[in-house]
């Protein structure tokens, strides 16, 4: 998701370098803007993602998975001590 994030808001910087010029400069000039652009809108994600993971929804989310983990875990547990029991009841064929 991030590359393609980056690669969208490469382009929108291409976009937005073509259509703002309004005399021809040269070509060294338009890489340098377009990787200005890049920079700071990969700057830009990197802080939204930042701040997404840093929420209180993002961490109780986490709490959440953290738990239901464990509570999956002692299930998983409990079912294989059934299972046990009924092949041990189970009579050998």
């Amino acid at each position: 998701m991030k590359a393609s994030l980056l690669l969208l808001l490469a382009c929108t910087a291409v976009l937005a370098v073509g259509t703002g010029a309004d005399a021809p400069e040269e070509p060294k000039a338009l890489v340098q803007k377009v990787q200005e652009l890049a920079q700071k809108a990969s700057a830009m994600a990197k802080d939204a993602f930042s701040r997404v993971r840093e929420s209180e929804t993002a961490q109780q989310a986490r709490q959440w998975l953290a738990d239901n983990t464990e509570l999956a875990k002692q299930r998983l547990v409990w079912l294989k001590e059934q299972l046990e029991e009924l092949w041990k009841k189970t009579p050998a064929m």
